[in-house]
């Protein structure tokens, strides 16, 4: 079973609401455990090594006290995330970051990195505009379709 299809079964597990599924081929086996809270991914590997992912659990929104006025961003595009993992804003510590707020972008920019077991996935932009927010910190893992960036289109 290959990345994409595993990203592919985390998806259908996410969206179908079923609490658990359990694949075993051979000398692959892989368990995807969900609830409400948290998303798990067990898989063990012909070589015997242990993965494990468990993305932090999604923070009730702050009270309205933290925001005096909602910010209307119906006007904006979002960027989602295409997969679970850890959002990187640089392709390593010592490089510039990829985009910042008001930075124009097109289509087929380079927004982030997203690693997702060891693989690191370029996420290009879908797009042209300028950069307005960028909603997720540094090093921070996302969830599938998780907000990662507003856009206005120009």
């Amino acid at each position: 079973m290959d990345i994409k299809q595993i990203q592919d079964l985390i998806r259908f597990v996410a969206k179908s609401g079923v609490n658990e599924v359990a694949i075993e081929q051979n000398d692959f086996k892989i368990t995807i455990k969900t609830n409400q809270v948290q998303t798990v991914v067990n898989t063990v590997l012909p070589a015997q090594q242990q993965v494990a992912y468990a993305p932090a659990a999604h923070a009730p929104a702050p009270a309205a006290e933290a925001a005096p006025a909602a910010e209307d961003t119906s006007k904006y595009i979002t960027v989602r995330s295409p997969m679970i993992g850890t959002f990187y804003r640089s392709a390593s510590p010592d490089k510039p970051m990829m985009v910042n707020v008001g930075d124009e972008i097109t289509i087929g920019s380079v927004l982030c990195i997203i690693e997702a077991m060891k693989l690191f996935n370029e996420i290009e932009s879908e797009v042209s505009g300028r950069v307005v927010k960028i909603l997720v910190d540094n090093a921070s893992p996302v969830e599938y379709d998780q907000p990662l960036f507003l856009v206005e289109t120009i």
